[in-house]
């Protein structure tokens, strides 16, 4: 149990790199269980952290010495090293986190572990500073191999598994996790962490997979850093979060850039998302609400706003701007943010975590209906840019570097070496703009869970035959076949929980699951 199994022979499954340590005797001797990690992003590496505290526990002692261990291996299973994933993993100094330090930690009890991380390292960070995300992928590395060392010295054999997980079956004596390689690892109790990887297909790009001037995401950087002809004209697709990126990526390596997106908006400004600074007894009674209240909504937005008047008695539209110009709407929201009239942003992470509590509560429709009606807020204010970013991307928009679209394209295609836009509606300088390399920046679709047909698979990321996508996720974050069913041994942490949470990539409702998921594995027999 727990061993590398591959097909016709003894060698181990996949790539197993130099974090491999033994713990425990894997031919029986050694007592416990065995846990497999399918990733080993922050998710990941936050249910790996929270299992070796939970393991490691003062517990009851018998008369010949401790309790044995619950766990005897623990496997992770990801191509990337710890930490280096899509999230955080690129190295390019001008991709920053968009959340505070201090709401980045892997620790649910330890809020300032990642400050302190940073601080012990010479590089002082305050608990609103947006830091590069490398350093975020260097914290979750390290803190990978101190519990890794804690958790060997104990007994615990660790292993990191380079290669990427596809599928987890059942079977007699517990499951079976298949390789993209075609190999096979073998665990007792499996928790899912992958992350988002499949990039959004914009409208009207769907035939241009592929196509050598289109780069399906601007991730990692330097597929724009080396992969576009000095001086081009380039479309980037979307204007949030990854447009973004791709803006001030192409910008600063000279690049003439356009941005385009259905709604033509930018994000709303803030200095960081932050954790509260006090409590907001306004948003105490999200939670509670009446699921069946037709007016649940507008309760909801009363209780945001109040809970900003607390912090600020100005009114709102005094903290926004209103511009119909998306350029000058970032101009004077920077302005805002740097003249410390913009106080909403103090709510948004509470307010987030109360609007959780409160969906995990309703029926899956009426919980699709509540975050559908706030798209809005959390299109322009949940994911609004630090003022880091508003200001490098107003500087190109003054050079002239960067504009933004007229519309979205009403068609395109590509010929002569340039791809051929016409718009929605007339531009000043005509229709059929040409460019030379499209970005698409649109973001990524969630991870994709599927039953297969005989029930006794789990597909992680879309199925290659006939499957039911798993479409229901209880409390423990356990799968189940079907509502009231017995749950299997296969949790679910992260953004994969998106089939029950809503903004399930929101770090500190990440590391809560991470502890949760952790503490019940640990309690297992």
């Amino acid at each position: 149990m727990g061993h590398a199994a591959a097909p016709g022979g003894d060698r181990e499954a996949g790539h197993t790199d130099d974090e491999s340590h033994g713990g425990g005797d894997r031919n029986g001797l050694a007592t416990g269980r065995d846990v497999v990690i399918v990733g080993a992003g922050f998710a990941g590496t936050s249910v790996f952290l929270h299992l070796v505290r939970a393991l490691l526990r003062p517990g009851p002692r018998t008369r010949t010495g401790p309790t044995a261990r619950p766990v005897r291996s623990v496997q992770v299973v990801d191509p990337h090293p710890v930490g280096w994933g899509l999230a955080f993993g690129d190295s390019d100094p001008l991709l920053v986190c968009n959340s505070a330090a201090d709401v980045n930690s892997l620790l649910a009890d330890r809020p300032t572990d990642f400050i302190d991380y940073l601080r012990a390292r010479g590089a002082p960070s305050g608990p609103q500073d947006c830091v590069p995300r490398a350093r975020m992928a260097e914290y979750c590395h390290d803190r990978h191999i101190e519990a890794r060392a804690l958790a060997v010295a104990h007994g615990i054999e660790v292993r990191h598994v380079r290669d990427t997980a596809v599928s987890v079956s059942a079977w007699s004596g517990g499951h079976r996790v298949r390789l993209r390689g075609g190999q096979e690892i073998t665990g007792d109790e499996v928790v899912v962490c992958t992350g988002v990887h499949r990039p959004r297909v914009p409208d009207g790009f769907a035939a241009f997979a592929g196509h050598p001037r289109y780069l399906d995401s601007p991730y990692p950087a330097d597929r724009i850093r080396d992969g576009l002809s000095p001086g081009s004209r380039v479309l980037v697709l979307g204007t949030h979060q990854s447009a973004v990126d791709a803006a001030l990526l192409l910008c600063r390596d000279g690049h003439r850039t356009t941005m385009t997106s259905p709604s033509g908006l930018l994000p709303a400004v803030r200095q960081s998302l932050a954790a509260p600074v006090r409590d907001f007894p306004p948003l105490a009674g999200i939670a509670r609400l009446d699921a069946a209240d037709p007016r649940l909504e507008a309760k909801v937005t009363r209780c945001a706003v109040e809970a900003v008047r607390l912090i600020d008695r100005r009114p709102l539209r005094a903290q926004t701007s209103a511009a119909a110009d998306p350029v000058r709407r970032l101009r004077e929201e920077t302005a805002l943010v740097e003249s410390g009239a913009c106080s909403w942003p103090g709510v948004v992470v509470p307010l987030l975590e109360e609007v959780i509590a409160l969906s995990t509560a309703l029926p899956a429709a009426r919980r699709r209906a509540l975050i559908a009606h706030f798209a809005w807020f959390v299109g322009r204010y949940a994911t609004a840019l630090t003022v880091l970013n508003a200001r490098r991307l107003l500087a190109h928009f003054e050079t002239g570097a960067l504009r933004m679209a007229p519309g979205y394209p009403r068609a395109v295609s590509f010929s002569r070496g340039a791809w051929r836009v016409e718009w929605q509606r007339t531009t000043p300088t005509g229709s059929g703009a040409g460019f030379d390399y499209v970005v698409n920046a649109t973001g990524f679709l969630p991870p994709e869970l599927c039953w297969d047909s005989d029930g006794k698979s789990v597909h992680l990321d879309g199925a290659p035959g006939p499957a039911a996508a798993v479409d229901h996720l209880e409390a423990d974050l356990r799968l189940r076949l079907a509502p009231g069913a017995q749950p299997e041994h296969i949790w679910v942490a992260g953004v994969g929980t998106h089939l029950r949470i809503p903004f399930s990539n929101h770090l500190r409702n990440v590391v809560r699951q991470a502890r949760q998921v952790a503490d019940e594995i640990a309690a297992l027999p």
